[in-house]
């Protein structure tokens, strides 16, 4: 289930704030592995899901009540997330 799916199931109607959206991933350990580069991997998701983190976080209500929220979502390279920057 993607994580907007999710959102949308477990909150009250219409009351979804995002928070975070203009955090991006960084890679400054140039990270290796046997696949893409880890930047290019990232591109590559950010397309394939249209989210630009694997974790949206958010504010919202649950019958009634003030909550924050953070849904992962496992599309976006199995879920990991990487160092952000603002």
């Amino acid at each position: 289930m993607r994580s907007s799916d999710r959102i949308e199931l477990s909150i009250d109607p219409g009351s979804w704030g995002p928070m975070d959206e203009d955090m991006i991933s960084l890679d400054p350990i140039e990270f290796q592995s046997e696949e893409k580069l880890y930047k290019d991997r990232i591109d590559f998701y950010q397309r394939k899901t249209g989210l630009i983190e694997a974790i949206q976080t958010g504010t919202s209500q649950l019958n009634g009540i003030p909550i924050a929220i953070g849904v992962m979502d496992f599309q976006f390279m199995g879920g990991e997330y990487g160092i952000r920057s603002r």
